[in-house]
């Protein structure tokens, strides 16, 4: 089994590492890489799934991207202790039929000793928002590091 540093235990600034790690690969809406940072046997509650181990966590990721269109997403640190890390984050995206959204929500995280993630809780609710309201505006991909975070947005 691979590491996936930053490892626990966690302060401040290797938790902070490893949130921005997990919104640039999400960001990616690649599947393939995103659960590369999860145990064989990770288990998650996402809104009223839960998959249990990587594969359906693939299948539940293809999904997801399959039908939240131009996804942009920012993560932020919450707290961290020991081997968890505690997240609170914003996401927009569009449905097929233009609707433009805000997903707002908080997640919970526990890694193994390797860095890789076992456990996430992730609770979520989303906001119907005008697209003129859309404030996470950079090309697809990796959120350049001078856009505000959720913090600096009032999010």
């Amino acid at each position: 089994m691979s590491q996936k540093p930053p490892l626990p235990p966690f302060n401040p600034d290797s938790a902070a590492t490893k949130v921005r790690m997990a919104e640039d690969a999400w960001n990616t809406r690649d599947p393939d890489r995103v659960v590369q940072v999860y145990t064989e046997d990770t288990v998650w509650r996402n809104r009223a799934e839960f998959p249990v181990g990587r594969a359906q966590v693939h299948a539940f990721l293809c999904r997801k991207w399959a039908r939240e269109l131009d996804y942009r997403l920012i993560k932020e640190l919450w707290a961290c202790a020991g081997n968890r890390i505690a997240v609170r984050f914003a996401y927009e995206f569009h449905d097929d039929a233009g609707t433009w959204f805000r997903a707002y929500g908080n997640e919970n995280w526990e890694f193994n000793d390797d860095g890789l993630m076992m456990r996430r809780f992730a609770s979520i609710n989303d906001l119907p928002i005008k697209e003129q309201d859309r404030k996470f505006l950079w090309p697809l991909g990796r959120r350049p590091d001078d856009h505000p975070g959720l913090s600096e947005l009032g999010l």
